[in-house]
């Protein structure tokens, strides 16, 4: 450990004075800094703290102004032989302060990983025991050495694992790994929870996948629960939706009705009336007015 870590990191445990000489030389420290630093990086100085297992040594702390290491300072410790008066410059290195902005702590990639994260080219390496899966023929259903059908013949037992596994591999179907019951419990809670009935979508839509004609079930045990949308319109399409789920996109939702016309109006408002504009159209004063309009 160094001089400035020990004098930063038991300083709070023990303090002493500091050595007289050591202390001050601030300008000798500043100008070792400023050497090791940006130009203009080095701020302020801010203490010197002695080193509590050491005599004659003093970090010298200076305020640091480099750019994204807030609360960082820069610390030079000095030292003198015993009865000397010379002060020499043992070391300079930037250190986080109590309140300095540090990174995270650092995690390992796969621990980092999320979902989207895997683009093309990339590689996902799989752990040997990862819980999703297991052995897609591991000979767990053999009898054991001393069960009572252990001596019957193979035929009277049914095909051997071995057999199976040579007619998968030969038809293309071998995995040798498939998903394990923790797996498919973890992908089932994911698609529940993105798309199931507890969703506002499932909520307002007038009925669930379970009647949609849009639906394309699964295959396996997880035909029971989930299906996959295969609704242009919906949001959830070629995504796996759960039974329960349901949107607008129903294939047998109500068919809108259209807007209603309005009947016609029994008096046209929305075209003139011809008029004529000749004195001819206007009655004498002198000819009696039409029968039906006399008082």
């Amino acid at each position: 450990m160094s001089a400035a870590t020990r004098s930063t990191s038991r300083g709070a445990r023990s303090r002493r004075a500091p050595d007289r000489l050591c202390a001050e030389a601030v300008e000798q420290a500043r100008a070792a800094a400023e050497e090791a630093a940006a130009p203009g990086s080095v701020g302020p100085w801010l203490e010197a703290v002695a080193d509590p297992g050491a005599d004659r040594v003093v970090t010298h702390l200076f305020e640091a102004q480099e750019p994204g290491y807030r609360g960082w300072r820069w610390a030079v410790t000095v030292a003198r032989a015993s009865r000397a008066k010379n002060v020499t410059v043992d070391e300079s290195v930037l250190m986080p302060g109590p309140d300095a902005l540090l990174a995270p702590e650092w995690v390992p990639w796969s621990e980092r990983l999320r979902p989207g994260d895997l683009g093309p080219g990339d590689l996902l390496p799989t752990d040997a025991e990862d819980l999703r899966l297991e052995p897609g023929y591991s000979g767990a259903d053999e009898p054991p050495s001393d069960s009572p059908v252990a001596d019957e013949q193979p035929e009277a037992r049914g095909p051997s694992r071995a057999t199976i596994g040579g007619v998968a591999e030969e038809i293309g179907m071998e995995r040798p790994r498939v998903l394990s019951r923790y797996g498919l419990h973890a992908a089932a809670d994911r698609w529940e929870e993105s798309y199931g009935p507890k969703t506002p979508m499932a909520q307002a839509a007038p009925a669930n996948c379970m009647s949609c004609g849009f639906l394309v079930p699964l295959a396996g045990s997880l035909r029971q629960a989930f299906g996959v949308c295969a609704n242009e319109y919906s949001p959830a399409d070629g995504h796996v939706v759960s039974l329960g789920f349901g949107c607008g996109g129903h294939s047998e939702a109500a068919v809108m009705p259209r807007t209603p016309q309005p009947p016609p109006p029994v008096v046209d408002e929305t075209v003139a009336d011809p008029f004529g504009l000749g004195r001819e159209s206007d009655p004498s004063p002198d000819e009696p007015a039409p029968q039906g309009e006399q008082g």
